[in-house]
């Protein structure tokens, strides 16, 4: 089993994130793991960095550490999707965001999505048959795609995890780290 403090972790985001559903990770996953990277597609128009939605306005800038088109499976062993709405509904009409949440997904890796992020996993077909959460306003959505929902802070099925919103961060993030060093997860692979 790999041990927290040798994992490298990549979070994929873009404008529009829920600020403190990437960097409240970030931060704490920083202070454990071994590497932590934030990736964005180049759609930014060459900006340095993403900005993130916090109190109904424009939050701070997050600095970009890798290009989405740069980013693989073969250097990370979880990923993380934060939530917001336009974050994860910009990232599911990427064609690059998709393969590489299905290439962390086929790999066995963990992936996690908190608030409106389950909605990227709705879009690789990850939960259905699966037990899940994510922010209310999507429940219905997540029903839709085969996840049998339930109302808890934090749900692990196989690897990926899944949160309802920011005050479940803590929670979010410690079941993370326990699904990182419980090692690769064995999943059905998911179609392209």
């Amino acid at each position: 089993m790999p041990k927290i403090k040798n994992a490298k972790i990549l979070i994929l985001a873009t404008d529009g994130f829920e600020q403190s559903e990437l960097e409240v990770p970030r931060d704490k996953l920083k202070a454990v793991a071994q590497l932590v990277h934030v990736a964005a597609p180049k759609e930014r128009k060459k900006k340095e960095a993403i900005v993130g939605w916090q109190n109904r306005d424009w939050g701070k800038p997050v600095p970009v550490d890798v290009e989405l088109s740069e980013a693989s499976t073969s250097l990370y062993d979880a990923l993380v999707l934060p939530g917001g709405q336009m974050n994860p509904d910009t990232l599911r009409k990427n064609p690059d965001a998709l393969k590489l949440i299905r290439a962390f997904l086929n790999e066995g890796k963990v992936v996690a999505a908190i608030c409106h992020a389950p909605w990227l996993l709705i879009e690789t077909n990850a939960i259905r048959g699966r037990r899940a959460t994510s922010y209310d306003s999507i429940k219905t959505d997540v029903i839709n795609a085969g996840a049998h929902w339930v109302d808890e802070p934090v749900v692990a099925d196989q690897g990926i995890v899944t949160s309802r919103n920011p005050g479940d961060l803590e929670a979010f993030v410690a079941k993370i780290i326990k699904e990182i060093e419980e090692g690769k997860h064995e999943r059905a692979v998911l179609a392209a």
